[in-house]
């Protein structure tokens, strides 16, 4: 995808925390920073694959993009407006653009209404078409997603796993949305299942120019799905570049570690696997400086003292990592470092 595209989605300065607190009534333990000062681009028609370890932030992140949480810092930017201080009255028309798909298509269905309800709540929320017609439009959008449109008169509890993941997408085309969030949206399913769910995703995507943040925690589905990466660690972006950069040549340590870790294909030459110690640290007590260096094998004394930034590789290419300061000198003799505002 072309940088050149017009920006759907903007996040700048982005940050998200939660009160900690020791039990339920317990004593406030401090502030889990969730997610912390990332800034992001995402550009018509492309999907910007976002992947990390469980806990990195990368679900956080999809939904402050969304304002299905309040950031507690920073910007978002949708179609060019700023929705980070909308009322939900005043965001309601945006959300007619900006729609999200869950992980668990179970725990995001209402079990006591038919799928055909569910599918069509959102137009008549925002008061689309009369009831016939938003009746014949639901059965359209069944068949789109590859349900028979009798259907729409069962609950969810009557479909596999795969069939409710059809009726979320379903649900999200509703209301012909420009941006779609894909939270984790094949990770519960089996791996035949998940390869129809993905094919669909793309058929979609071309036949109705759409642009995708899919989050994922498998880097095999991103690979395929995404035009760019970003890469979280604790909260931030610590990578981020084309698919094919990233896959190719890896810059951050953290990166590099994710993707030996992938199975490859039979015959393919196989990746030296990198064993990362220990877990990730708790964001409640993020270590000083760069926030990876505890479990990184190249960490030097600069590493525990500084947070590196996104240094600009060229092409697009960004790594917060010290490692790569040499390269971004050559890349950009004037300007190594990109700041928060350029970053993404």
């Amino acid at each position: 995808m072309s940088a050149v595209a017009p920006v759907v989605l903007q996040a700048r300065g982005l940050s998200v925390g939660f009160e900690a607190r020791a039990g339920l009534f317990g004593a406030r333990r401090g502030t889990v920073r969730a997610v912390d000062d990332v800034s992001l681009e995402v550009f018509r028609g492309e999907t910007l694959g976002l992947v990390g370890e469980s806990g990195s932030g990368k679900t956080t992140l999809g939904r402050a993009l969304m304002r299905l949480v309040e950031p507690s810092a920073g910007t978002v930017h949708f179609e060019g407006a700023e929705i980070t201080g909308l009322s939900q009255k005043a965001l309601r028309p945006l959300r007619k653009r900006m729609q999200m798909i869950f992980q668990d298509p179970y725990g995001s269905l209402d079990p006591r209404r038919t799928i055909g309800h569910t599918v069509g709540e959102a137009l008549a929320i925002h008061r689309i078409g009369t009831r016939a017609e938003r009746a014949e439009r639901v059965a359209g959008l069944l068949e789109r997603v590859g349900l028979h449109a009798e259907l729409a008169e069962r609950y969810p509890h009557e479909f596999s796993g795969g069939q409710r993941q059809r009726v979320g997408i379903a649900r999200a085309l509703a209301v012909e949305p420009s941006l779609i969030v894909a939270d984790e949206p094949v990770s519960a399913l089996d791996v035949s299942i998940q390869a129809q769910i993905i094919n669909l995703l793309v058929a979609l995507q071309n036949e109705l120019s759409l642009t995708y943040v899919f989050i994922s925690h498998d880097l095999h589905v991103v690979q395929y799905l995404s035009d760019r990466v970003a890469v979280m660690y604790l909260g931030r972006i610590v990578e981020t570049a084309t698919a094919d950069a990233l896959y190719a040549r890896p810059r951050h340590p953290y990166t590099v570690a994710l993707l030996s870790a992938v199975p490859r294909i039979e015959g393919a030459q196989p990746a030296k696997r990198v064993v990362l110690p220990g877990d990730p640290p708790s964001p409640l007590s993020p270590p000083s400086g760069c926030a990876f260096h505890p479990r990184c094998a190249h960490a030097t004394e600069r590493c525990r003292r500084e947070q590196p930034p996104l240094y600009d590789l060229g092409q697009g290419h960004r790594a917060a990592c010290f490692l790569a300061e040499a390269d971004a000198q050559a890349a950009e003799p004037s300007s190594a470092a990109v700041s928060a505002e350029g970053a993404s």
